[in-house]
């Protein structure tokens, strides 16, 4: 319990809101990497993931490419492209880094999405004249959204934690205060810097959840219980009446 007021303490104190390492020029650092990574893996995933979903085809090389990412340690592919890049592209290496680990949850988003489709619904697409185009836009996109948007919300979290790492190469971040304190033996700043990254990830956790109920079709949410609940005493209430009417 001390060494969590003292992780709240180290947060509260003036000193670490000011300066080159300010809480909140960390902050952005830690943002920054997260979004630049996300939005170039979306913008290699989606168009990869969206094809192979509406096409049916090339799903099991996109789960071998998933799984070998996956496998791949973020840590050491880091410490591999700092040398390969040189110490002056340590952004670059991280950047690179952090889309290898977004790809695989985006790229599954996007294809499970328009798979979850029932196909029954393309065929009326298609039987009603719609063209390949409009299927994707008015057809796949809207239904496939929900499970998009999960995939979307899978790798800012996961990025949202590896960008950690990052301080470990000088690059700032959230995770400055961890990778510094920690030779410092200041387990107060350690813990503090973890509570702040664990903060970031619940809040973009909930908001992307809310976004993911919100990308549901109305047409096809289910029905909260009070007003499943009060249809079905107004079917009641109309039945009875019909019978009344009947007899």
């Amino acid at each position: 319990m001390n060494l969590f007021t003292d992780a709240i303490s180290w947060l509260l104190n003036p000193a670490q809101w000011q300066g080159q390492y300010a809480l909140p020029t960390l902050l952005g650092q830690h943002l920054l990497y997260t979004a630049i990574s996300v939005l170039v893996a979306a913008a290699i995933a989606l168009p990869a993931g969206w094809l192979i979903g509406h096409t049916g085809k090339g799903r099991e090389i996109a789960v071998a490419v998933s799984g070998a990412a996956r496998a791949v340690p973020s840590f050491g592919l880091l410490i591999l492209l700092v040398l390969l890049l040189g110490v002056l592209q340590t952004p670059l290496a991280a950047v690179i880094t952090f889309v290898l680990l977004a790809i695989p949850s985006l790229l599954a988003g996007a294809y499970t999405g328009f798979e979850a489709i029932d196909r029954r619904v393309i065929d009326a697409a298609r039987a009603v004249g719609m063209t390949e185009w409009q299927i994707f836009t008015k057809v796949e996109l809207p239904l496939g959204m929900p499970l998009l948007v999960g995939g979307i919300r899978s790798a800012l979290l996961q990025v949202i934690a590896t960008v950690t790492i990052g301080a470990y190469v000088n690059l700032g971040g959230l995770g400055w205060p961890i990778i510094q304190g920690i030779p410092l033996r200041r387990f107060d700043q350690v813990l503090a810097g973890a509570l702040l990254v664990a903060v970031l990830a619940l809040l973009v956790d909930l908001l992307l959840a809310a976004l993911q109920r919100a990308a549901v079709p109305a047409g096809i949410r289910s029905p909260s219980p009070d007003r499943t609940s009060s249809s079905d005493r107004n079917g009641r209430r109309s039945a009875r009446r019909a019978a009344s009417v009947t007899a």
